[in-house]
């Protein structure tokens, strides 16, 4: 099965990245599935807008996926934008999109909430994102089980398209990432780029220690039992602790006589257990950025053969001539 899914470089990595989506890409590679990991570089200048900013994050993010383990040797890992048909296609998917269709995605109301300007590329992102889908026949598209009705914008184009012009394009089916977790970030919120409340992927431990320290809690005296289901450094905890000693958190929070300094204390040795191994080997990377590019750039050729090879029959069928073909 063909497994997609791409991440936008619009900030530093963080934990709720890691916990969310990239520890379950590393387990997908490892299934035995062909997996298709993109940088989407085109799709984050709907909120980087300057030049030199964008090339740090994709270089940023490329090292990171690398750094926690995604291996070249077994996935198609590319940049968005060595593969230029991407953007052709989605014109001609555009041309097939009701206007009702993307007034209705809630994710630019969404985008507009978090204070980012109403431009039409916040519009049209489901259609460049139906196109990266389409465009490599893939088959599974990994979403948690609160982003389904993501993907159904591109079903919907991708059966539109094949009733216009034949049985072309895959329908593809969300795969529902086990594991995912919802993240909060230090002021109880998601943890979110956007909310500026996160625990980057790559810091030092000594800042990393910083943040936790200042994690956001209630004011409960030490003597007194506390709410370990209401607490975000528990909610932490509960991602990097062993079951057993979750088991022991929860008694010691709901007995009382435990300061939430304690709880942050070990939730900051364990993210550090966790975190210094991929921080070392991002280190190294950085080092080594010919090494990096040449992973990119192996991985956007296999990527594009494979568009190309689509946009041959989608051309084809839409009528589009191009000098050659």
């Amino acid at each position: 099965m063909r497994v997609l899914s791409g991440i936008q470089p619009s900030g530093k990595l963080h934990v709720g990245n890691y916990f969310g989506a990239m520890r379950q890409y590393v387990a997908l590679q490892e299934k035995g599935n062909e997996c298709f990991f993109f940088i989407a570089n085109y799709h984050a200048m709907t909120s980087v807008s300057d030049g030199q900013t964008l090339r740090d994050y994709t270089a940023e993010i490329a090292r990171g996926y690398l750094a926690v383990g995604i291996d070249p040797q077994r996935v198609n890992f590319f940049r968005q934008s060595d593969v230029p048909e991407v953007c052709e296609f989605a014109w001609i998917l555009s041309c097939l999109t009701p206007m009702g269709l993307l007034q209705r995605c809630t994710s630019y109301k969404d985008k507009l909430d978090q204070g980012l300007a109403p431009n039409h590329g916040l519009f049209y992102y489901p259609v460049l994102q139906a196109a990266d889908i389409l465009i490599y026949g893939s088959h599974l598209v990994p979403v948690g089980q609160d982003q389904k009705q993501h993907l159904e914008v591109t079903r919907d184009l991708a059966i539109k398209f094949n009733n216009t012009y034949g049985e072309i394009l895959t329908v593809p089916e969300p795969y529902i990432l086990s594991g995912a977790a919802i993240v909060p970030g230090v002021d109880g919120r998601k943890m979110s780029k956007s909310y500026d409340n996160t625990l980057e992927l790559f810091e030092s431990a000594k800042s990393l220690k910083k943040k936790i320290m200042k994690i956001v809690t209630d004011s409960t005296p030490v003597e007194e039992a506390k709410n370990p289901d209401t607490c975000t450094v528990f909610a932490l905890l509960k991602l990097v602790a062993s079951e057993d000693e979750i088991a022991e958190w929860d008694q010691r929070y709901r007995a009382g006589g435990m300061g939430y300094g304690d709880a942050k204390k070990r939730l900051a040795e364990l993210m550090e257990e966790l975190l210094a191994p991929y921080r070392q080997r991002y280190e190294d990377l950085e080092h080594d950025q010919d090494y990096v590019e040449d992973v990119l750039r192996e991985g956007g050729k296999k990527a594009r053969a494979v568009a190309c090879e689509m946009m041959e029959k989608v051309r084809a069928a839409t009528g589009i001539v191009v000098s050659g073909s």
